[in-house]
């Protein structure tokens, strides 16, 4: 079967919870296991949420208990990003945003050290392997 551009997102990124929606944000997805703490699923805009995607319990309550160790999480949930289950997630998150901004929501609050950081550059290379 041949895919086509159009087939996958024109952008991917990412946005804290926190920050209100704008229209180009596209196809909005929270991608936590838990909803994140005083918001409303109307604040959000959501148009999926996927907690399946997200570190699994156990991986993010150990991040959660170790911070500092960024480079042990980024290891372990790369990992769990190859099972065949989440592959298969993750190509059906980049079907349901074909041809729009896909925008990733999620609550931590640090920017730069997150698991939507860790799956955006999964949806990006899975995008790039698929065309």
């Amino acid at each position: 079967m041949v895919k086509h551009a159009h087939s996958y997102p024109s952008h991917i990124q990412i946005k804290r919870a926190y920050v209100d929606p704008e229209p180009g944000d596209g196809y909005r997805v929270l991608i936590d296991r838990l909803w994140p703490r005083g918001l409303k699923k109307e604040t959000l805009a959501l148009d999926a949420w996927l907690p399946d995607l997200a570190p699994s319990t156990a991986l993010r309550k150990a991040f959660h208990a170790a911070p500092d160790d960024w480079e042990s999480f980024h290891k372990q949930y790369d990992v769990e990003l190859k099972d065949a289950g989440q592959q298969t997630r993750m190509a059906e998150l980049l079907h349901e945003a074909a041809g729009k901004t896909l925008t990733l929501v999620y609550g931590a609050a640090n920017p730069t050290h997150n698991h939507a950081v860790i799956l955006l550059a999964a949806l990006e290379h899975a995008a790039l392997k698929f065309r």
